[in-house]
């Protein structure tokens, strides 16, 4: 029975993974400004692969540069940055992010707009040219912040990158891409945000341009909802009357006792999304936003408790008080201090530090130092290709399913 459940597990899992938009084996690199420069957003969505899907293998590259437009910019011109930067690591997915620079924080000017248009169709055809088969994803340009701040001319800038946005929609759909909206869901909540707390809510774009961690957090999830992600982690249900679960997704619930107590152990195929609540910005944008319900949701519901309260650990460790009627309509987990939290917060340092890694390789090493040609550079450039390598495999490591005890008292 217990490997027919697994086989079971297996095939749920095989279906969520064939309905997301990355596959086993990929390679995404992520293209564009410096709000991908600040490998945040990016940051993001690679954690909630590694911990949503711990058993696939896709490789990330981070290739942001501040100040682009669809022409290129002080990392050399489009062509060059195309071949360095995005052909030398043959990817299999790309997204691009441009368009705030483009529009030169001005009002809409058809001729700039006509630069834009043809420049990103230039980088559409190169791509397509050079990666046959590459599976492109174009974003349209996150928000000018002009509901926490008035306006600088008639319209706003924002109303701009929308109109950029728009002529994405009509290029993705005649050239068969994908395509995310990072500039809607963001306005959203910072008009959410702003009716919440004025004064918090400036802080997520506090310079009207670059998000703070928790709009780059809701943009992760905008384009992960453009990729299909699944909003489950992972969902249980007990009937504690009948001393049974009659419900498990993407975890296996066994062991099951009912003496002073309910007692179980469960091995999950997932972890939830790693979240800083300590973070008032993060805490901000989460609230003003259905993130949680859409991508980040570990539930558990305990039926056919007797009326009182009921502590929950996990591995010995509390997690929370509840009511019997907050256990049969269900508990979010992954809003908690639990294990499986900590564990992917893990997983999240480690994707920063290759990230890191990756980063100073590339503009710390390669890039200054390529007209001097050292002679011991090409070694360098390999030891850090060997350290990132060594930091990824602890992520994947560290993202593998581990069981842990329930205790509900």
């Amino acid at each position: 029975m217990r490997n027919a459940f697994l086989l079971l597990v297996s095939l749920a899992g095989l279906h969520a993974q064939s309905d997301f938009y990355l596959h086993d084996g990929d390679r995404v690199v992520f293209y564009g400004d410096s709000i991908t420069n600040q490998r945040r957003y990016t940051v993001f969505t690679e954690s909630y692969v590694v911990t949503r899907f711990p058993k696939m293998r896709v490789t990330f590259v981070h290739s942001g540069w501040g100040g682009d437009r669809v022409s290129g910019g002080s990392g050399g011109p489009i062509d060059t940055r195309l071949e360095r930067d995005v052909f030398a690591y043959k990817p299999t997915v790309m997204t691009i992010m441009l368009g705030m620079n483009d529009g030169r924080y001005r009002a809409f000017d058809p001729a700039i707009f006509q630069d834009f248009s043809q420049g990103y169709q230039h980088i559409i055809e190169s791509v397509q040219k050079t990666l046959p088969g590459i599976r492109i994803t174009a974003i349209e340009p996150s928000p000018y912040d002009d509901v926490t701040r008035a306006p600088g001319f008639p319209g706003g800038y924002n109303a701009v990158l929308v109109r950029y946005g728009q002529f994405l929609k009509e290029l993705a759909h005649d050239q068969h891409l994908a395509l995310a909206d990072l500039n809607t869901p963001l306005v959203d909540a910072l008009e959410k945000a702003k009716a919440s707390d004025a004064t918090l809510a400036s802080k997520l774009l506090p310079d009207r341009v670059h998000p703070d961690f928790g709009g780059h957090l809701l943009m992760a999830g905008a384009l992960l909802k453009a990729w299909h992600a699944p909003a489950i982690v992972t969902a249980v249900e007990i009937d504690a009357a009948k001393k049974r679960v009659v419900r498990q997704e993407n975890t296996e619930a066994s062991d099951l006792e009912n003496k002073n107590g309910l007692a179980w152990t469960q091995l999950d195929a997932a972890l939830p999304m790693p979240l800083d609540l300590k973070d008032p910005v993060l805490k901000l944008a989460l609230d003003s936003s259905d993130f949680v319900d859409t991508l980040d949701r570990q539930m558990l519901r305990v039926r056919g408790l007797h009326e009182g309260s009921y502590a929950l650990t996990i591995d010995g460790e509390p997690v929370g008080s509840f009511t019997g009627e907050q256990l049969a309509a269900g508990v979010n987990l992954a809003l908690l201090p639990t294990p499986m939290a900590r564990q992917a917060a893990e997983v999240h340092a480690l994707t920063i530090k290759h990230n890191n890694v990756h980063y100073a390789r590339w503009r710390e090493f390669q890039l200054p130092l390529h007209d001097d040609a050292p002679e011991h550079l090409q070694s360098a450039l390999d030891a850090l290709d060997a350290l990132e390598t060594d930091l990824v495999a602890a992520q994947q490591r560290a993202a593998q399913p581990r069981p842990h005890k329930y205790e509900l008292r």
